[in-house]
């Protein structure tokens, strides 16, 4: 068994016991939805190159606002990520991005770096959202209460949203 056939039977293997819904739509593609407390879900591809591994999430869409704090605060915390690190794509929505050995893939590697796509995208996803769409969830806030519309999945932004006078 090649190095891509053993990395893929580690996957498979892997993504089975952690009982996470996956499919593979090619040989050595996976799409994984990791749930979350924050974000509802977090959609990982993990694709089998011939030489490593390569592991993408989307996080959030480019910010309304705020775009150099938002990426000045991505920066800071890439330093402190296991695994990945945050990138853009050409329409500046942000993303997880990795690279592992094809020789690294365990199942503990495996784990180890859904665990940090998971931790880098649904934990600080509610930061991410007031600092830089605070105005759209104003607007958003703002539209529901006057058509009488639940507001309760904007419960964690009720500073962003409470009257200052």
């Amino acid at each position: 068994m090649g190095d891509q056939a053993t990395a893929r039977a580690v996957i498979e293997q892997t993504l089975r016991d952690a009982e996470l819904e996956w499919e593979s739509p090619a040989e050595g593609s996976y799409v994984v939805t990791l749930p979350g407390t924050r974000k509802l879900a977090t959609t990982c591809s993990l694709v089998v190159g011939a030489h490593s591994l390569s592991v993408n999430a989307f996080v959030v869409r480019c910010p309304d606002e705020n775009h150099a704090a938002v990426h000045r605060w991505l920066l800071e915390r890439n330093t402190r990520i296991y695994g990945l690190g945050y990138a853009l794509d050409s329409h500046g929505d942000i993303y997880l991005a990795g690279r592992l050995p094809l020789a690294a893939v365990t199942p503990e590697e495996t784990d180890r770096l859904l665990g940090s796509v998971l931790e880098n995208a649904d934990g600080p996803f509610n930061t991410l959202l007031q600092m830089g769409f605070a105005g759209a969830i104003r607007r958003e806030y703002a539209w529901r209460t006057s058509r009488g519309e639940s507001t309760r999945n904007l419960d964690a932004f009720t500073h962003l949203t409470e009257r200052q006078d």
